[in-house]
């Protein structure tokens, strides 16, 4: 054989062991990047699984919540109108008592009116009411008169409210770490398509893609809140 065709052989025999040895380098190196992306696929996936399981916890804790201060404002709410329907009654009887000047009557229904009505009674007095027409026609239109009972069921229905938005919140975070945790399979799903892949271009366009989507569902699960 002439030594010049041997030559050219031994040279394509070099070019082709120098283009596997490329090849190879670049098979792994996608490995390694591929690898890597499914190791943070797995951490990041348990994490968002877990907040969201937190969230739904604290979204259950504050509905519960809200709907025992529901129902603990409107035992109040009723005490207080009772209140109220007991101090009405005794005012009325303490207007017949004084048609009928019966001054002892007036002092015993006056004794038995609620501390709060009490106080409201007395800025009515001073009204003057039955020779003023402008007067309020009783103690429980006066500024004065605070229904304590209702007063703190209103206080407490607030809270309710502000429980159950916050359980609307929670849920809405729940909502979307779930999302995030649908997304994080969807790099698995790219990068499990790219490893069945045989030509270069393919597997690396799925691979960028699924690097993308995976950088982009980081930065929104850091983004958001934490349970």
């Amino acid at each position: 054989m002439p030594e010049g065709l041997n030559v050219e052989v031994a040279h394509k025999l070099s070019e082709h062991e120098h283009e596997a040895a490329r090849s190879e380098r670049w098979h792994e190196l996608v490995e390694v990047l591929e690898v890597a992306m499914l190791a943070i696929v797995a951490i990041a996936t348990a994490w968002s699984g877990f907040q969201a399981a937190k969230w739904d916890s604290r979204q259950a804790l504050l509905y519960g919540e809200s709907s025992r201060d529901r129902f603990q404002a409107d035992d109040l709410s009723t005490a207080g109108g009772q209140t109220l329907v007991a101090d009405s009654a005794g005012f009325n009887s303490w207007l017949q008592a004084r048609g009928a000047n019966d001054h002892t009557a007036m002092t015993i229904f006056e004794r038995r009116f609620s501390p709060a009505y009490h106080v409201a009674f007395e800025a009515w007095l001073k009204t003057d009411p039955f020779n003023n027409p402008k007067a309020p026609p009783g103690p429980a239109f006066m500024p004065q008169y605070v229904n304590p009972q209702k007063q703190e069921a209103a206080r407490i229905n607030d809270d309710a409210s502000r429980k159950f938005d916050e359980g609307t919140d929670a849920r809405e975070n729940a909502d979307k770490y779930v999302r995030d945790t649908v997304l994080f399979a969807s790099v698995l799903f790219l990068i499990a398509m790219a490893q069945r892949m045989k030509g270069r271009g393919a597997k690396l366009s799925l691979n960028i893609i699924a690097g993308a989507l995976l950088v982009f569902v980081l930065v929104s699960v850091v983004a958001l809140p934490r349970a």
